[in-house]
């Protein structure tokens, strides 16, 4: 069932406000701007400061580490479509202003941590505040956008601020754990968040699009616990084992609550996500590949964060390099993103960006451990930031652009929450499976090495991770060479698993995605529909 959300005393439809979808003006563009700009800030921080939380919070294995970023991807990507619907039902405008506010109370818990546990909780508060903000951000501009041409300019504006917060993390992250504390980092993102509200509040339009809209809590609660359950068991699998009960149960009650949100979606009155949708091919290929290549380069981003802070014991400033060239070059690629998507088909910019992104990973994937110079970096890091320019622009847009008007703000819902559900994968999955095939080649290599009989035993008990960073006074220290190495080999295949994830997308986008004119009929065939009503 779904529940309507209407004033009380009017439970119809018709009783609801109309829509609202108003023009947008300077201020409205500042405050989505500011706002996804904030979100991703906030979202990309804690990846910057592996190698700090490491030795400071202490956490007792690397799958503590991996949940610190996952608690805050974990409500982004299961409630992104609820607070659409939320959005489209009381106005975008509160959202915005909520969002910052939640954003606000999830930084201060997390600035004032003492351990994992208290970062879990506020990156999980903060993370509900980057929920609403992405999902309402996009709505606000694709109704606001009332042409193609306007809409793409729009979102390659959207996107490149949604980049320029992934380019400020990393120094806001590096600088402050360098010279200061990597609390202030935390602290400033509390001061943005203030500010954004204020500023939302007095000076942004809202909108709305209530038509056909309510809240369908099976379809939330059924989506949100399969996230949940999936992620456990990708982060949790190397840590328990892959055959024990607790990870295939997860992943089987996964797979039932995914089937289920299904045939919920299909019975209900109001979905959370209308799944006719999907027949339109334009828009259900760019979900896939919003998904797989989202994975790929947060994933990279993950992989080059433990390869720089945990494996090799760079800091976060030169840690932030990387990330500079992952995300800093999209908001100076932008006239360039626009004055593509306006004349070329989507297939092709997206098809090129992937591609980019994918000879970067490759190249990533043959760096030396021992290389740690930055240089090196420039060509592999740069070509995936530039790849994901093009490619996070063009598959916003074509998401949001092959479904009509009136479910603009269900498709910008869709294409965070299918975007952010693919960043949550990358490090949850990267993590994964470089940790079980690290953890393989370290017990392999300690088991032939009779010089380290001795320390064999607790040096396989702390782990690699442990190994590599433990003072040269510990005794199990003496195989730290070693776990260097299979890190190497753990994190490199890591790598190049985002390169071969990139590529299929490339080939499958190139193939099989239509042209404009494919995608405008497909939309006519959804108008048409009496559904869609």
């Amino acid at each position: 069932m779904s529940i309507p959300l209407s004033a009380p005393g009017n439970t119809s439809n018709a009783s609801r406000p109309s829509a609202t979808h108003t023009s947008l003006n300077k201020a409205t563009i500042f405050a989505v701007g500011f706002a996804v700009c904030l979100a991703q800030i906030g979202l990309a921080v804690p990846a910057t400061l592996n190698g700090t939380f490491q030795n400071v919070l202490h956490p007792t294995g690397a799958s503590q580490l991996d949940w610190i970023s996952d608690c805050t991807l974990l409500p982004i990507a299961a409630l992104e479509l609820t607070f659409g619907v939320l959005g489209d039902l009381f106005g975008r405008k509160k959202l915005l202003v909520g969002g910052a506010l939640l954003m606000l109370v999830g930084e201060a818990v997390s600035g004032t941590a003492t351990g994992v546990g208290q970062m879990y909780v506020g990156q999980f508060v903060a993370g509900l505040g980057s929920a609403a903000l992405f999902p309402t951000t996009l709505a606000i501009i694709a109704s606001g956008s009332h042409t193609h041409a306007g809409r793409a300019r729009m979102i390659a504006l959207w996107a490149a601020l949604l980049s320029t917060g992934n380019f400020i993390a990393p120094m806001l992250g590096g600088l402050t754990a360098t010279y200061g504390s990597w609390r202030l980092a935390f602290w400033i993102i509390v001061i943005l968040a203030a500010a954004d509200a204020v500023f939302s509040y007095f000076f942004a339009s809202d909108s709305r699009s209530p038509e056909g809209r309510s809240l369908d809590m099976p379809g939330q609660l059924t989506v949100g616990l399969a996230l949940f359950a999936l992620l456990y068991a990708v982060i949790e699998g190397p840590t328990a084992g892959w055959g024990s009960p607790i990870i295939v149960g997860s992943f089987i009650v996964a797979a039932v609550l995914l089937v289920a949100f299904v045939v919920i979606e299909q019975r209900v009155a109001a979905p959370l996500l209308r799944m006719d949708l999907f027949r339109n091919r334009a828009f259900a290929l760019a979900s896939a590949v919003t998904v797989l290549g989202m994975f790929s380069f947060l994933g990279t981003a993950y992989a080059i964060s433990i390869r720089m802070e945990v494996i090799q014991h760079q800091s976060a400033l030169r840690t932030a390099f990387a990330f500079i060239l992952l995300s800093g070059l999209t908001i100076f690629l932008l006239p360039l993103t626009s004055f593509m998507m306006a004349r070329y088909q989507p297939r092709w910019i997206l098809g090129g960006g992937f591609l980019l992104m994918a000879v970067g990973q490759f190249l990533a994937a043959e760096l030396p451990i021992t290389e740690t110079t930055l240089p090196p970096l420039i060509l592999p890091m740069g070509l995936v930031g530039v790849g994901f320019s093009f490619a996070v622009s063009s598959v916003t847009a074509t998401v949001v652009n092959t479904v009509p008007g009136k479910l603009a703000g269900m498709a910008a819902a869709t294409t965070s929450m299918v975007r952010d559900f693919g960043f949550a994968m990358g490090p949850a999955l990267i993590g994964a499976v470089a940790l079980s095939r690290t953890a393989g080649s370290f017990n392999s290599s300690l088991a032939d090495a009779p010089s380290l009989a001795s320390v064999k035993a607790a040096a396989e008990e702390a782990g690699a991770v442990a190994t590599n960073s433990v003072p040269s006074d510990v005794p199990f220290s003496k195989a730290a060479p070693l776990a260097v190495k299979a890190l190497d080999h753990g994190y490199s295949l890591g790598f190049l698993i985002c390169a071969i994830a990139a590529l299929v997308c490339c080939v499958v986008t190139v193939a099989v995605l239509g042209g404009k004119q494919e995608q405008e009929e497909e939309i006519a065939m959804i108008e048409s529909d009496p559904a869609a009503a």
